[in-house]
């Protein structure tokens, strides 16, 4: 974990200044300067442009009644790709438009997911679903997200409160 954590916040960032320096010295310093901000401003309109059409997405099937799972994934993977745009760096600029891109960011969502599963089978990655209810709608008004349910006697009286409910006996 800490191998990971240290080559993300050392050893990548190292890697992204060793190749700007390099491409600096290939090609001159104002011309690598101006990529590093071209790829910042087409990113966010990129990232702008994307993530409108994917809240648009999230809004629509939300009024049909249906769960928007890709749209809430296309939506964080946007604002990461967006992100690591705004980012001065070479390889951070290719995997910010590979997730800003629908046909790349699929891809990468499909990976992503199968490590997440992976992970999961082998007992390295934990999940846990937290809500804020009680469990699904039913009698005596608890709903919202969350894992629970009615108890075995489905009285509504024997389901935990909600955060901030007022219990009177």
């Amino acid at each position: 974990m800490f191998a990971r954590l240290g080559c993300l916040f050392v050893v990548v960032p190292l890697l992204e200044l060793a190749l700007l320096v390099w491409i600096g010295q290939w090609i001159g310093v104002l011309p690598t300067v101006g990529i590093v901000a071209a790829t910042g401003l087409l990113g966010a309109w990129l990232a702008r442009k994307q993530g409108l059409r994917t809240l648009t997405e999230l809004q629509l099937r939300a009024a049909r009644g249906e769960i928007p799972a890709q749209a809430m994934m296309d939506g964080a993977a946007i604002l990461v790709g967006g992100l690591l745009l705004l980012t001065p760096g070479i390889l951070s600029d290719i995997l910010g438009f590979s997730l800003l891109l629908p046909p790349t960011r699929r891809v990468l969502q499909r990976w992503a997911g199968e490590r997440i599963v992976r992970g999961i089978r082998k007992g390295t990655v934990k999940v846990t679903f937290m809500g804020m209810g009680g469990g699904p709608p039913g009698p005596g008004g608890h709903g919202g997200f969350g894992s629970g349910g009615m108890t075995d006697s489905d009285d509504p009286d024997e389901l935990p409160p909600r955060p901030g409910e007022i219990i009177q006996k």
